[in-house]
């Protein structure tokens, strides 16, 4: 292959453990479809891992949302507050529910949810006597929301927190795990993910008797007997055995990918130091993330090139970069839906670019991708 001329991919699967191993494991006991020995140890080894004592293996991140949400008993007329600045996932479970979204901006110091617009949306709420039922907070792009004023707001107000830390497997806040901070938490091993089962998720929390519920309803609420019966509509949400036996060798290995994403992170801070207009991503001062993307966004009025000329020149070298996440108010969709601020995450969108950040990358990508981004951008 020429190394020149390879596709370099934003995000993708990098296998560097014992995922054949597990996967063998798997083979030989003859469980491979949902359940088993290896969804067991992933559960175990995921709840050691984020510092919760419960979880459940699903078929997806967003199934964890809708189930975790059901565990609340949201349901038609409620609302449900959200990130707006987000991949869609976070929103839809609320619709499948029947509920509606509120989305709430970002803060510009760290592009995660802005805790003093809760603060004024959830006094509105309070003094026309319709709170919301929950709050999902979104982790983006691997950094931890700012946890403490929004739980002090939350408890105040007596709505409970659905932490989405679909991005974020690895990152702390103030030394604790995400994934840790909510009623329930979710994460995700889909394919772009940090670590990967090639297509799953995870339902964590303190509480045993939600994730037994949510156990209960993604293997389609069948009632306990001998014959299939059941008094309650379910889901086909479980785990394979074969995928987790996939995540758990990738787990073993995150805190190297974790490392060598932030190498990358670093990387490209150094290489564009210079170039006028560009910013990355705000480091929060309270956590350390998981450098999941590195993420920049670039003012047209100091830049000779737009983030879109940036991945447009990407694109023709076979290099693939994405646009940050629409936020959910621009969405068609969700046109209707109430929205908290939004100027923030408008022009963060307008102006960002995810970069390659694969922690499968060589020297040798990452020189690719700054030799073109640099001749774009100052021409050398």
């Amino acid at each position: 292959m020429d190394l020149k001329t390879k596709h370099i991919y934003l995000s993708p699967p990098h296998l560097d453990g014992r995922e054949r191993e597990f996967l063998l494991q798997a083979f030989e006991s003859n469980w491979i479809t949902t359940l088993g020995p290896q969804v067991d140890a992933f559960e175990r080894d995921i709840c050691e891992r984020v510092g919760v004592p419960h979880a459940a293996a699903l078929a997806s991140g967003t199934a964890a949302l809708h189930l975790a949400l059901m565990n609340l008993g949201i349901q038609q007329g409620d609302e449900v507050l959200c990130s707006t600045f987000t991949f869609v996932a976070s929103a839809n479970p609320i619709i499948y529910c029947g509920a509606s979204p509120v989305f709430i901006d970002s803060s510009p110091d760290t592009w995660n949810m802005d805790p003093l617009l809760l603060e004024e949306e959830l006094r509105v709420c309070s003094k026309r006597g319709k709170l919301p039922r929950a709050l999902i907070v979104v982790d983006l792009y691997g950094q931890s929301a700012d946890y403490d004023p929004i739980l002090k707001l939350c408890a105040e107000h007596g709505v409970p927190i659905i932490e989405d830390a679909a991005e974020a497997l690895g990152a702390t806040y103030k030394g604790k795990s995400s994934g840790s901070f909510g009623v329930m938490g979710v994460l995700s091993f889909n394919g772009n993910k940090i670590i990967t089962t090639s297509g799953g998720g995870m339902l964590v929390s303190a509480n045993k008797e939600y994730v037994d519920h949510a156990r209960f309803l993604a293997t389609q609420a069948r009632d306990p007997g001998p014959h299939y019966q059941h008094s309650h509509i379910g889901y086909n949400y479980r785990l394979s055995n074969i995928l987790a036996a996939i995540g758990r060798g990738q787990l073993e290995n995150l805190d190297k990918k974790i490392a060598r994403r932030k190498e990358i992170n670093h990387f490209y801070r150094e290489a564009f130091a210079d170039i006028a207009g560009m910013e990355f991503m705000p480091i929060a001062p309270y956590g350390e993330p998981n450098y999941w993307l590195t993420c920049i966004t670039v003012d047209p009025s100091q830049s000779r090139a737009s983030s879109e000329d940036i991945r447009l020149a990407l694109e023709k070298e076979n290099i693939e970069s994405r646009p940050l996440w629409k936020p959910m108010h621009l969405q068609p969709v969700f046109q209707s839906c109430r929205i908290r601020g939004g100027v923030v995450t408008e022009k963060i969108f307008a102006e960002g670019l995810c970069l390659p950040s694969g922690s499968g990358m060589t020297t040798s990508d990452l020189h690719r991708v700054v030799d073109v981004v640099r001749k774009v951008c100052v021409g050398s």
